[in-house]
């Protein structure tokens, strides 16, 4: 395994805008020579239009998920709205053995899956900047009815419960501001965050 790669494992309420967060980051890490790529899962759900084989999930039968879970074959699963999830341990090991850096998307449930294995990674939880801004952003998508809303909203607290067990915390109030921030944790794991004991407070607020 490269000494200089890494597994970031990153969450987020819904909402919050971990994903954009990340492919733009993994887009300018690449052009500044630092390899980057997103972890791809295996899963149940049948592929939409525009799914590839891969690069967006490993589509697979629920037998055959079953029986790499009797395997041990994944550091972390999780079964979501009648569909597996899971991170092979293979996939994540072989690209950081290459010298990738690998970006896990994930939740809190599978990041504590993750935190008992052996191998390193760097936690990072993205917080919203208020829980009103939280709920503005959800809402503005168009995507969900009243009650997925409000769904939404309470699972959010229940992640949001988990963010001072993360090595780093980003505000994503600012968008280039919290990009910048995250290039600079992936340039340098061992940094130490000056406003930490900020963000803590403002977490509490959250949760308030």
């Amino acid at each position: 395994m490269s000494s200089d790669s890494k597994l970031f494992v990153v969450s987020a309420p819904s909402g919050t805008g971990k994903s954009s967060l990340i492919k733009d980051v993994i887009t300018r890490s690449k052009a500044a020579d630092i390899p980057c790529e997103f972890s791809v899962s295996h899963t149940t759900r049948t592929p939409r239009e525009g799914d590839q084989e891969g690069k967006d999930y490993f589509f697979v039968a629920e037998s055959e998920f079953e029986e790499l879970i009797g395997n041990n074959t994944f550091i972390e699963y999780a079964k979501v709205h009648d569909n597996y999830y899971g991170t092979a341990e293979d996939f994540v090991t072989s690209k950081l053995q290459e010298g990738i850096n690998v970006f896990l998307e994930i939740d809190v449930q599978g990041f504590t899956q993750i935190q008992r294995t052996s191998i390193p990674n760097s936690s990072i939880f993205v917080l919203p900047p208020s829980m009103l801004e939280l709920r503005n952003r959800i809402t503005r998508r168009g995507l969900d009815s009243n009650l997925i809303i409000e769904r939404r909203m309470k699972n959010a607290l229940f992640e949001l419960s988990y963010a001072d067990q993360y090595d780093f915390l980003i505000v994503n109030e600012s968008f280039d501001a919290a990009i910048e921030e995250l290039l600079e944790i992936i340039k340098d794991t061992q940094r130490i965050d000056s406003h930490r004991e900020e963000k803590i407070n403002l977490l509490k607020e959250l949760l308030s």
